[in-house]
């Protein structure tokens, strides 16, 4: 590399130290970001030359990979012909998605766009609170979600969000926003005696709105698969359970599929593992546009939406996002869908998250691997410093682990800054398009680097 270029790299990583806030990192005087030049596939390259796959795809969004031209096309041609409008109007876009999003759902829904997971799910709550409140039944407030959950930053988002590590200095939430446990067989929270953690984890959903009354419960809010949490995955029975829960005590069912939708569990949405679960309302964001554009989705099943159609002066929805639905990113947002459908992605996850990735459950007889959970694209090895104990693998363990993938060139990630002592699970949740070589190449890598310790 010519002297030119790595003072130029230099000068990049000053004015990184002394003017970019990173998300999540602690500051460390005198360190040297990752900082990323291009990309291609699955695969990106820092500003040294260094070539990395991407095995958390981004932050879970990157589903279509880098360099996807079909979807820049589609973004540059939006912005000439439109370069914004107001959803307080309407645009040819938004109409198109949000039909395409219900026909994807299996119902009948109406969406209302935002620009983020997180704001996707404060328009859900505020349209559920408004909802019971003109439905007769104002005092219906409450939300209940599952410890070690994470539902986005912002305040309303951060309350559901039962993940300790995140809230230090930032409480108190929102108040009405109620903690239930989460259906984690492997630490059940009830005792390891108990058989059936799903079921008694849905019963509890049942036994707390009881507990509250009925009359003050707005919704349950969950994933379908807790990712950011550690990769719980409950069977299907679990959230049939909770949907049937909701039903008999007119609770709201909101499913978060900001991480599971748009394939990457190996269905459309992860709540389709489920059979017979129609949602009441479905979040979503991250893979709805592969990362190309922020965008945030929240779509509402039409039942609901009548009771905003009654008269009276503050019976309409009195919410507004200036970039939500923007021309542009629901733009890409349908060609993203359309490239999905057409390479038939969603199967394609669900064959090779299994016949390729499904053989780091080879790891399973580890002495240091607790457990290896999965769903379609979507990887969680829980460490352990034994088998016997269950204690949580050491932040050292997790570090050499991830440190050896990186040097090999492959980034994977862990539930950092989730629950106090228990940031103890690798994560690996590739891009969807990701080749064969790809796929073999990060399991091979994996393995090595747990064998190595």
């Amino acid at each position: 590399m010519c002297a030119l270029k790595v003072n130029e790299n230099q000068l990049l990583a000053q004015l990184d130290q002394q003017h970019l806030w990173h998300a999540m990192n602690r500051h460390t005087e005198g360190s040297n970001p990752m900082i990323a030049q291009s990309g291609e596939g699955s695969w990106f390259t820092d500003l040294d030359g260094n070539r990395y796959l991407d095995g958390v795809s981004g932050l879970w969004c990157l589903n279509l990979g880098h360099g996807r031209k079909e979807i820049v096309e589609a973004a540059a041609r939006q912005m000439m012909q439109l370069s914004y409008s107001p959803l307080t109007l309407s645009h040819t876009p938004a109409i198109q998605l949000s039909a395409k999003i219900s026909e994807l759902l299996g119902g009948s829904y109406k969406t209302f766009f935002s620009n983020s997971g997180s704001e996707a799910n404060e328009t859900a709550f505020k349209i559920t609170r408004q909802y019971h409140n003109q439905n007769g039944q104002p005092g219906k407030y409450k939300f209940i979600s599952r410890y070690r959950a994470y539902h986005g930053s912002t305040l309303g988002a951060l309350s559901a969000t039962a993940q300790a590590n995140r809230r230090v200095k930032y409480d108190p939430g929102m108040p009405g926003f109620l903690h239930v446990p989460p259906p984690y067989s492997y630490r059940c929270p009830f005792g390891e005696e108990v058989k059936d953690c799903d079921k008694v984890a849905a019963d509890m959903i049942d036994q707390v709105i009881q507990w509250e009354g009925a009359d003050t419960v707005a919704a349950v809010i969950m994933e379908p698969f807790i990712s950011g949490g550690g990769v719980i995955i409950p069977s299907p029975e679990y959230m049939q359970r909770v949907a049937e829960i909701c039903k008999k005590h007119d609770v709201l069912l909101i499913v978060d599929e900001v991480v599971s939708g748009f394939g990457r569990t190996g269905k459309m949405f992860g709540f389709m593992h489920s059979e017979g679960v129609q949602p009441d309302i479905v979040t979503m964001a991250k893979g709805l546009t592969s990362g190309y554009l922020p965008l945030g989705a929240t779509a509402v099943s039409t039942h609901i939406y009548e009771k905003f159609k009654q008269e009276g002066k503050d019976n309409h929805f009195r919410h507004v996002s200036t970039y939500g639905g923007h021309p542009a990113s629901c733009a890409v947002a349908l060609k993203n869908i359309e490239i999905i459908e057409r390479e038939n992605i969603v199967s394609r996850v669900a064959t090779l998250g299994e016949s390729i990735l499904g053989k780091l459950k080879d790891l399973s007889t580890h002495k240091n691997v607790g457990e290896v959970r999965n769903v379609g694209f979507l990887y969680g090895i829980e460490m352990v410093e034994d088998k016997d104990s269950k204690q949580p693998a050491s932040d050292e363990l997790m570090a050499k682990v991830i440190g050896f993938c990186k040097e090999k060139g492959l980034i994977i990630g862990r539930n950092g800054d989730t629950v106090p002592g228990y940031n103890n699970v690798l994560i690996i949740a590739p891009p969807l398009s990701s080749t064969e070589e790809d796929l073999s190449f990060i399991v091979q890598t994996v393995k090595n680097a747990i064998n190595e310790i």
